[in-house]
């Protein structure tokens, strides 16, 4: 969508509830900076608003990449929805796209009442089910111009059921970037102390009750038992956090499973992996998984979610059922027999050919031009 002379710029207004570093939250931030950076002459401009961040790395990526970025943190929380609609009122945006269902429940209603009508857009990027999932459903389904699903497992849920105008998009990552990094893996191993001969297993996840770290840590016991050179390393923070180091002492895996708590630019580590790790109950469409696929990186991972839209078992990885760490544990030694772990990183690597991000981008702001042709004044 290039910008000729006397083009009106499009102005796209991006809703987040928190930029903390997360799935959706990578998703918008990775699609926007790309857009920025890969699209040329691109003729929109972003404002991104998001109700709170508990850090400043996301709005920094996007600030640098040239991306408006209000943060209403510092609002008080009886506050933050009235100051949300003024602020929306006041930018007018061409096009907003909600991406939380409690920020779209206040924002669809209020936008279809002022006199400056804004084209509506919710991407939905899980399928669990919350308290504030039928009023979004409802509103959504009544009131946007178009749905946008990241994944056939959530354009599939009840998450988006009786919506029209439903769309399905895989977002994908930054996929040069990924191989950069996998050409530099050796220097980042050095930099987390992984030996020269281990076979790395990485999982970036917080540390909450849905990505089970209990399990992870009972099935990378049984895996080192089997595999002494396996080397597991934990990046991520979170309530639970304290206790899975607990588990890892108890044990006696502190040399071979690792906590590292939270870590900057954590796709360096996971394109340095032999292997990319997930124990999950629940999950939406990891981006971790695209960062992996991209780097030709395999995934051991329970079946759950969108993990069946990315990872073919036998192909790019080895899918579980959840809640075995048995199942889990031989699905990781499976994948680090030679052979196996050969033809499950060329799969992986053939597969994130699919997922850049740029085409992505490019899909986005086509989505926006067309919905607003012969709408914006």
């Amino acid at each position: 969508m290039p910008a000729g002379p006397g083009t009106t710029r499009l102005r796209v207004c991006e809703v987040v509830k928190t930029l903390d570093p997360g799935g959706a939250e990578v998703l918008l931030v990775e699609r926007l900076v790309t857009a920025r950076r890969r699209i040329v002459d691109s003729a929109v401009d972003y404002t991104v608003i998001c109700l709170r961040a508990s850090t400043g790395e996301l709005i920094e990526r996007l600030r640098s990449a040239g991306v408006t970025v209000v943060d209403l943190s510092s609002c008080p929380r009886a506050l933050v929805y009235a100051r949300l609609a003024a602020l929306v009122r006041r930018i007018a945006p061409d096009v907003l796209n909600v991406h939380s269902p409690a920020p779209g429940i206040v924002l669809r209603p209020f936008v279809r009442l002022t006199r400056r009508r804004s084209v509506l857009v919710s991407t939905v990027h899980g399928v669990r089910w919350r308290k504030t999932m039928f009023l979004d459903r409802l509103t959504r389904s009544l009131l946007d111009d178009r749905t946008v699903a990241v994944s056939p497992t959530v354009a599939r849920s009840r998450a988006v059921a009786g919506c029209r105008r439903l769309l399905t998009r895989i977002h994908g990552v930054d996929v040069g970037d990924q191989r950069e990094w996998a050409a530099r893996a050796a220097g980042v191993r050095r930099e987390f102390d992984v030996p020269e001969s281990a076979f790395l297993c990485v999982t970036i996840a917080n540390f909450r009750p849905e990505k089970n770290h209990r399990m992870l840590v009972q099935a990378a016991s049984e895996v080192v038992r089997a595999r002494p050179d396996a080397v597991f390393l934990l990046a991520g923070e979170g309530p639970l956090r304290d206790a899975v180091v607990r588990d890892v002492r108890e044990r006696r895996l502190t040399g071979q499973v690792r906590v590292l708590g939270r870590v900057s630019g954590a796709r360096r580590l996971i394109a340095a992996a032999d292997l990319l790790v997930l124990s999950s109950h629940h999950e939406g469409l990891p981006v971790v998984v695209m960062e992996a696929l991209a780097a030709g990186v395999p995934v051991v991972s329970t079946r759950v979610g969108g993990l069946p839209d990315l990872v073919t078992s036998g192909r790019n990885g080895i899918l579980t059922e959840p809640g075995s760490p048995g199942a889990l544990a031989g699905a990781v030694i499976q994948a680090m027999e030679p052979r196996t772990h050969r033809e499950l990183r060329a799969g992986a690597l053939a597969d994130g050919d699919g997922l850049d991000m740029v085409t992505t981008s490019e899909w986005f702001e086509e989505l926006y031009e067309e919905l607003t042709r012969g709408v914006r004044v």
